[in-house]
């Protein structure tokens, strides 16, 4: 049970020393309609609480007879300023077998651990309390301040604003978009997704389709009749240049290139850009929508794994207030899409030709007709008992397509595909997903012909697999096939 369920079903407090901390936790408890006793050896301030119609008692809270004073009480909070005295209350309360609850006040971190030895459930340091306080202060005032910089970029807008996600955006870049949307839309500008790439992956699409998420190909889009641009969740993702300057610029992640945007919002403390764009929802008290909230969540867990990787507590408290207003019987169906029989048959192959060395699993899936599927393969195979990276790749045409997943900290799977193919084709990612494109006639120097399909498979399963676990750290051929 933690600390704050339990003194809120208590009736019955006792305050050993009462100076400002305990007068004022005092006042605040009878506020509540507690009962509590106060125990303080300053005669005149007993006095002065007894005037307040405070039951308050003089006593010594060193003495043994306080333990007794005080036995009824199930809860003790021991606040005064004089540590060595606290020390003593709660040796004596301990000692006497008491299994009663004990807050106890401490002055540094070594108190802090002495009272803790010596029995105390809950060791609260003031300076730490301050300093807790003062920065959740800071945290509020920097967030009012960059919302109201962000409403005035967005509010000097004369006519449409253009949101840019990363290329083959993912579902925390799709719903950071949607959120800025609808905060532009709050402001009374009108405002479109644009996407780089394609909406590949099923549950990307099941994510749009479902949710009703309109997004425009940045490809077939005049970027010119937009006033203003905003970048989202676009950091690690993409190596786009754009012809209009960026105004805003928000992600969880430091850009390799620096933009000189108006607004500029990076949070690396962060998970997900979605829990960002959370903040500012709650910040701008927009009455959020279902479609909006189910979205915004859905990226958090996507980015966190489901709250398994990197989650941080402002992660948290974004998916706890978003939980009431989000659909969860259309998570249920966005997390759960059909499999495609392409999707199948990619996976099959994958699991059939993978090859392990060590955490890592690379395959070939042969010669594909949906690349996207490369990215559920590589998903599904990150499940396989103690495996931490994966990487599956195919042809289809004249390009190598490859998609990699890794939930090794250790490794940035990101910065590996762009060791191992960077010189040679694009590679897009971030820690924990990537992709790359490789054309193929350079990657093997044989010209594609129908006749030498068969052996551009065999060249290229070679050359990918031994690029990869080499920029991985292990050599090729160690451990076998896995099968």
């Amino acid at each position: 049970m933690s600390a704050g369920i339990t003194i809120s079903s208590m009736s019955d407090y006792a305050i050993l020393g009462c100076g400002s901390v305990g007068h004022a936790v005092a006042e605040e408890l009878v506020e509540q309609g507690k009962d509590v006793l106060i125990i303080d050896r300053d005669e005149d301030r007993v006095e002065a609480l007894r005037d307040q119609d405070l039951n308050a008692q003089t006593a010594d809270i060193r003495e043994e007879a306080t333990v007794d004073t005080v036995a009824d009480n199930e809860a003790v909070l021991i606040l005064s300023s004089d540590v060595e005295a606290n020390k003593e209350a709660v040796r004596n309360i301990r000692e006497n077998g008491s299994e009663q609850f004990i807050v106890v006040r401490a002055s540094d971190p070594v108190s802090e651990d002495e009272l803790t030895e010596l029995g105390a459930d809950v060791v609260i340091n003031p300076s730490t309390v301050i300093a807790d306080s003062a920065l959740r202060a800071l945290e509020t005032g920097e967030l009012e301040h960059k919302a109201q910089k962000l409403a005035d970029v967005i509010e000097e807008s004369d006519g449409k604003l253009a949101i840019i996600t990363h290329d083959n955006p993912d579902p925390d870049s799709i719903a950071s978009a949607t959120a800025l949307q609808a905060i532009a839309d709050s402001l009374g500008v009108e405002a479109d997704i644009l996407y780089i790439g394609d909406i590949g992956h099923q549950e990307n699409r099941a994510f749009v389709n479902l949710l009703g998420i309109e997004l425009l190909s940045y490809d077939e889009t005049d970027i010119s009749g937009y006033d203003k641009v905003a970048l989202v969740d676009h950091a690690k993702a993409t190596e786009s240049t754009f012809d209009k300057p960026v105004d805003i610029f928000i992600d969880h992640f430091e850009p390799d290139e620096e933009y000189e945007a108006e607004f500029v919002d990076v949070r690396p403390g962060v998970s997900s850009t979605s829990t960002i764009l959370t903040k500012y929802i709650q910040e701008f008290d927009i009455s959020i929508g279902e479609e909006v909230a189910t979205a915004l969540l859905y990226g958090i867990r996507a980015e966190t794994l489901d709250f398994k990787r990197d989650t941080t507590p402002a992660d948290l408290t974004a998916a706890a207030f978003l939980y009431p207003f989000a659909n969860h019987d259309t998570l249920e169906q966005v997390e759960s899409p059909s499999m495609s029989p392409e999707t199948l048959d990619v996976l099959a192959e994958a699991i059939t030709n993978r090859e392990v060395q060590g955490s890592h699993l690379v395959s070939n899936a042969g010669f594909i007709r949906d690349r996207d599927a490369l990215t559920q393969a590589a998903s599904h195979l990150l499940n396989l008992e103690g495996i931490t990276t994966t990487a599956v790749f195919g042809i289809s045409d004249d390009t190598i397509y490859l998609a990699a997943r890794s939930k090794d900290i250790r490794m940035n799977i990101g910065k590996v595909l762009q060791d191992a193919f960077g010189e040679i084709g694009e590679a897009a990612g971030h820690s924990t997903q990537a992709s790359v494109e490789i054309p193929l006639g350079i990657f093997t120097g044989i010209e594609t012909t129908d006749d030498n399909r068969d052996t551009l498979l065999s060249l290229t399963e070679e050359a990918v697999k031994r690029k990869l676990f080499d920029a991985m750290g292990v050599e090729s051929g160690e451990g076998g096939n896995g099968n």
